[in-house]
């Protein structure tokens, strides 16, 4: 594996630990919105 491979492996994950953080957060919201709509 070359450095550029290494660098890039490394944006990769951290991009992807930055979606599924995002994704978390949006499903938490949506579950929370759904409650929310169940109670009105």
């Amino acid at each position: 594996m070359e450095t550029s491979d290494i660098k890039r492996l490394k944006e990769l994950e951290a991009e992807n630990r930055m979606l599924k953080q995002m994704f978390a957060e949006l499903s938490l919201k949506s579950q929370l919105q759904e409650e929310i709509i169940k109670k009105l």
